[in-house]
């Protein structure tokens, strides 16, 4: 909503009226003249109408802040009227992202308030900011118009759709007795080797059979086994896509992190342009899929390339990786860095094209081809859950 001094009315009043007095002047017609004036006397009133614009308190939320990618989200908008006399009915104007709303207010009395609701779009994924608030004041006969803008700013971040599916595959399984190592963090139930007394090693530590064999006391290193951890990559090429294919690679990986994070692994999203995000246990949701609301394909981003030159920082780790690249160079990456991690997966989202016919056969990498996300949600469980 554009403010000026004007309203579209107003600049036609103004106009007839200068027109209007003129052309009675000069043909020396009073009643051109006393049109001219009812116009000059409209307008008038109106700037001092201007003059004494109300004095309104505007404050506004947003219910709920994160959402969903389709779910309902709404701004509630409370508008009071602070000044000494009644305010006529204000639009206001909402920013929204790049686009904007108007809401009409109807009238107030003295201290009088008002809250109303709107819905907020939440069709596409994204971090949406909101405002500021402009509230428009206008005289009864709309001739001039007045704006007061309130810095009322906050986000709504809509998060990407997620599917159902099954875990990403790991190679590994979880117990307390599982795979251990010289680096797994102490203070676990896990045996992993025995090692020399050290000053405060707990007595019941020691292990006196062995103990007595050796000579020296000896205590039993006890640590957290190694967790399955999993690594997903997003491809954050713009030139791995066509069509609406990124957004559907991105419901591939808040899909696939979701079930992680529910099933308690450990895990770090990772995309090719460098962000990353890391969730262990008593990670909340949102600090993974805030990080996919926001995320954008780009085309100076290197895509699969950028893989060469991620290391896990520990030995057992899955990888996955969502892409929509179908180049054989491209996607030869992905096996080149098999030998890093314990297993790793590839989905390739590739929108209406025909998956058999655009298939690349990636050596010792556990290939998944699907035109979108529901197609991936689909074909993705049909083959891990049993």
């Amino acid at each position: 909503m554009s403010l000026g001094p004007l309203t579209p009315l107003g600049a036609t009043v103004s106009t007839v009226a200068a027109l209007a007095l003129a052309g009675g002047w000069w043909l020396d017609s009073p009643e051109l003249v006393a049109i001219g004036l009812a116009g000059v006397v409209a307008m008038l009133q109106a700037a001092a109408w201007m003059v004494v614009s109300p004095d309104l308190l505007a404050r506004r939320e947003i219910e709920p802040v994160r959402v969903a990618q389709g779910d309902a989200a709404r701004a509630l908008l409370l508008v009071q009227n602070l000044s000494g006399r009644r305010c006529p009915p204000v639009l206001v104007a909402d920013r929204v992202g790049p686009s904007s709303l108007s809401i009409p207010v109807a009238g107030l009395a003295s201290g009088a308030a008002r809250t109303t609701s709107y819905p907020l779009p939440t069709d596409r994924r994204g971090v949406i900011p909101i405002g500021p608030l402009t509230i428009g004041h206008t005289d009864p006969l709309r001739l001039m118009t007045n704006g007061r803008q309130y810095d009322a700013q906050t986000v709504l971040t809509v998060h990407p759709r997620i599917h159902p599916v099954a875990s990403l595959p790991t190679g590994l399984n979880r117990d307390a007795e599982g795979p251990t190592s010289a680096s797994s963090p102490q203070g676990g139930i896990a045996f992993h080797s025995l090692r020399e007394y050290r000053l405060g090693d707990p007595m019941k530590h020691i292990h006196w059979k062995k103990s007595a064999q050796t000579g020296q006391l000896l205590v039993c290193h006890k640590v957290i086994p190694d967790e399955p951890s999993l690594m997903l990559v997003l491809d954050t090429s713009s030139r791995s896509y066509s069509g609406d294919g990124f957004e559907d690679a991105v419901r591939v990986v808040a899909s696939l992190a979701m079930a992680a994070v529910g099933g308690g692994h450990p895990l770090e999203i990772r995309t090719t342009g460098g962000d990353v995000v890391v969730s262990r246990a008593g990670t909340t949701r949102s600090a993974v899929l805030d990080l996919l609301a926001g995320v954008q394909a780009s085309d100076d981003d290197p895509g699969l390339a950028a893989l060469s030159s991620m290391v896990p920082g520990r030995s057992a780790v899955s990888l996955g990786v969502a892409t929509g690249d179908r180049s054989t160079a491209g996607l030869a990456i992905v096996s080149m860095v098999r030998r890093r991690y314990l297993m790793v997966t590839a989905v390739q989202v590739l929108g209406s094209d025909e998956p058999g016919r655009t298939r690349v056969d990636l050596p010792g990498v556990f290939t998944v081809v699907c035109r979108d996300s529901e197609d991936f949600a689909r074909r993705w469980n049909e083959v891990l859950v049993r």
